[in-house]
């Protein structure tokens, strides 16, 4: 494994080295990059123009890299290529811990004083500023407007310089905010919301004001304005006043009722349209990336990151609108009418600010590291459930249950550690929000008893600022669901990245004029980070044939059939299909001439009859029942409960082995391709069972080119050629198979063993 390297920047060194490396895929922890988007992008960007490098993740947030790499590169030389990366990125020195010793390189230095210019400059600037802060702090003293300027001024600096250090390092489009990169086509509906959402801050800030002057009409009697307007008595203008209340209560109530229906049809329309569009890029993603995955992860993603980005519109975001919309409205308001106490008011605003924006940027890492801790969590109970045959014939409970204990401790590590900031910073809220609230009435008391206040006009404002304050506590929550929606949106995004298979250039394939030949020319192909496993291979399936396969295992056969689908591409050579390069071919054209059956068998969670008719999703009944005839399936299908209506559960848990792959055949046999790969497609099957299943394939292969690879030579001694691939994938021999016994090969050795004719020892 490489060595770590440390990197030298401002704040000292930053660990980075590899966190897990094996064939084709290296992780990092890069504490360089984390909280540093820019550097994040730099690095990608350097890493992804390096030849034999594929998929490139680098995530700010948690400060991890992920890397997929062809064979062409070893492990080493990829951790060179990413110290030199880093080296670019941060454009400092790098200096790996365990390295021949060399002369180190010199730090630049400024030394202070080295130019007298630069030394009168910084006098001339302290002394500037030594007046600057006499000024001000002379300004602060004698005038409310400047304190209350500084409060405004320290709010703004505070979101701004927050609003360019938290904007999302997910790849979004340029110039777009992580919520208008989720909306989307629901642009339109979310600034309708908006705009309601703050309609009803206005609308409860003036029932707010009705309010109190309800209250002085009681207290002082009638109010001018009001009888300027006919209202002569006091309980003239009570009636009014209380009727414009109901009215105004109505009128908040039925637009709250419609903002919220506005925010949850769009929390609705946006996880539908994630969950849609993410689903069918996952479903186009190239194998070999995808095979690199975990599902479970993937499934998380699927699932709950793409439920949270709706879950903010749902929750928060009318909540943060209102806040706002109060604040544009009491700010003017304080000002105009009681400008003396305005600063009081809306001092706790710039701490909580900062409260919340340091929360939120402190936050970010204990989110990653909870949502990682709780996908590993979640992908152990998956395996574990789905190996508890072997974890009991191991009697390895103890063994399992004491390692989920140790991820969910670890879990509920990370989730306490963000419950603990998350109470602490809601709490604090509450605390700055009480004291605003304390200061409004012992400034403003003052103000009044000198009279430099109407007492009316403080009893209707002194309540105003719990329209802003009450509801500050809630930004905690608020700024907790916008930054999980924001790691969420990353994680949703790193899907994205994953190449998918191009499918746009090509011919098209008219599959009811394929013959079914199809070749291999000196073909190599290698997994990534790994040797080849086909070196310079040659082969001919003939149309309208049988081909068997056999060989050792890890010889190359199911690669074969992987290249013949066009799963893989190959890295030389070519892969004709009756003649045509099968990559001038569309995918999808050459997959519907081939039906494939794998030797890993899967059905779906549905019935019997829903799984044959997988991919031929049309046909009609009769023809189920006839694929199932033809695969030896009909009878034990019928069998069963509810026949082809019984439903056969997740990975046809309710079928056994060999029911699988009887109903994984008939599926393959209703598709009625011109080609038909069968890779161990009768191995759990009894010897009678395939002998008849043999016999109705022959009438079914009559005019189609069958290719059968296998372990179990009696299912390929009926082929019309057959290949034997030795080690590295090369053809040891070749022929019928009474050739091929007559050559006294590998064959033939194999042969004697299977049929029990081999000698003992």
């Amino acid at each position: 494994m490489p060595s770590r390297v440390g990197v030298v920047t401002g704040r000292g060194a930053l660990r980075v080295g590899p966190r897990s490396v094996i064939a084709g895929r290296q992780r990092w922890d890069m504490g360089v990059v984390r909280g540093r988007p820019g550097v994040a992008e730099l690095l990608e960007a350097a890493l992804r123009e390096a030849p034999g490098v594929g998929v490139v993740q680098v995530n700010p947030v948690t400060g991890r890299l992920l890397v997929y790499h062809e064979a062409v590169l070893s492990s080493e030389e990829v951790g060179q290529l990413v110290r030199r990366a880093v080296a670019l990125a941060v454009r400092q020195p790098i200096a790996p811990t365990r390295t021949r010793p060399g002369p180190a390189r010199p730090e630049p230095s400024v030394t202070v004083g080295a130019r007298p210019g630069r030394r009168a400059v910084a006098s001339v600037a302290v002394a500037a500023s030594a007046v600057g802060a006499l000024v001000v702090g002379r300004a602060l003293r004698r005038s409310p407007l400047v304190r209350f300027g500084a409060v405004v001024a320290a709010t703004v600096a505070i979101a701004w310089r927050t609003w360019r250090r938290s904007r999302p390092a997910a790849p979004t489009q340029a110039g777009r905010h992580p919520l208008l990169r989720i909306v989307g086509p629901y642009r339109r509906r979310f600034y309708a919301a908006s705009l309601l959402s703050v309609l009803v801050q206005f609308l409860d800030t003036a029932m707010f004001l009705v309010f109190g002057s309800i209250l002085l009409v009681l207290a002082s009697g009638k109010r001018p304005a009001l009888v300027r307007l006919g209202l002569t008595s006091a309980s003239s203008q009570l009636w009014f006043l209380t009727g414009a209340a109901a009215v105004g209560a109505l009128a908040s109530a039925a637009l709250s009722f419609i903002v919220s229906v506005l925010w949850r049809g769009l929390a609705q329309s946006v996880q539908q349209e994630w969950r849609a569009k993410t689903y069918a890029h996952v479903q186009r993603v190239e194998l070999r990336y995808l095979e690199g995955e975990r599902m479970t992860r993937v499934a998380g993603v699927l699932t709950g990151d793409v439920d949270q980005l709706g879950r903010f519109f749902a929750s928060s975001a009318h909540d943060l609108l209102q806040l706002g919309a109060g604040s544009v409205l009491l700010v003017p308001v304080f000002l105009i009418f009681a400008p003396s106490i305005a600063w009081i008011a809306f001092l706790p605003v710039p701490a909580i600010a900062w409260l919340s924006f340091s929360h939120q940027e402190h936050a970010t890492p204990g989110y990653a590291a909870s949502s990682q801790s709780g996908s590993l969590l979640n992908s152990q109970l998956v395996n574990n459930l789905e190996a508890s045959t072997t974890v009991k014939s191991f009697v390895a409970e103890a063994y399992e249950i004491d390692r989920i204990t140790r991820l969910t401790q670890a879990h509920r590590q990370d989730n306490r550690q963000i419950d603990t900031r998350t109470a602490a910073y809601t709490q604090t809220v509450r605390v700055y929000a009480a004291a605003s609230v304390m200061g409004v009435l012992l400034f403003g008391g003052l103000e009044v008893l000198r009279g430099a206040l109407r007492f009316d006009v403080f009893n209707a404002l002194i309540g105003m600022p719990n329209l802003i304050l009450l509801k500050l506590p809630g930004l905690g929550d608020a700024v907790d669901q916008y930054q999980r929606t924001v790691a969420a949106l990353g994680r949703v995004l790193d899907l994205y990245r994953l190449p998918v298979e191009a499918d746009t250039n090509g011919a098209g394939l008219d599959v009811a004029k394929v013959n079914g030949e199809m070749t291999l020319e000196a073909v190599t192909f290698a997994y990534p980070g790994r040797q080849p496993v086909l070196e310079d291979l040659s082969l001919r399936i003939a149309a309208g044939s049988t081909t068997g396969i056999v060989g050792v295992t890890g010889a190359g056969k199911t690669t074969i059939a992987k290249l013949l689908l066009r799963f893989y591409d190959v890295r030389s050579g070519r892969v004709l299909l009756d003649g045509q390069d099968i990559r001038d071919l569309k995918r999808r054209d050459v997959r519907k001439a081939i039906g494939f059956v794998a030797q890993d068998t899967f059905l779906f969670d549905g019935t019997v009859a829903e799984n044959i008719r997988y991919g031929s999703f049309d046909a009609a009944f009769e023809r189920v029942v006839d694929a199932a005839r033809v695969a030896e399936a009909d009878g034990f299908i019928r069998a069963l409960p509810s026949g082809y209506d019984t439903m056969t559960g997740e990975r046809g848990i309710t079928l056994s082995g060999g029911q699988k792959q009887r109903v994984s055949l008939a599926r393959a046999i209703l598709k009625s391709a011109p080609i038909v790969i069968l890779d161990e497609a009768t191995s759990a099957v009894d010897y009678e069972t395939e002998a008849a299943i043999q016999r109705a394939l022959a009438d079914f292969a009559r005019d189609r080119t069958m290719v059968i690879i296998a372990h179990r030579l009696s299912t390929i001694r009926h082929a019309d050629w057959i290949y034997v691939l030795g080690e590295g994938g090369a053809i040891a021999e070749a022929g019928t198979h009474h050739q091929l016994l007559d050559h006294q090969g590998i064959y033939a050795s194999l042969w004697r063993l299977q049929s029990g004719q081999a000698s003992h020892v």
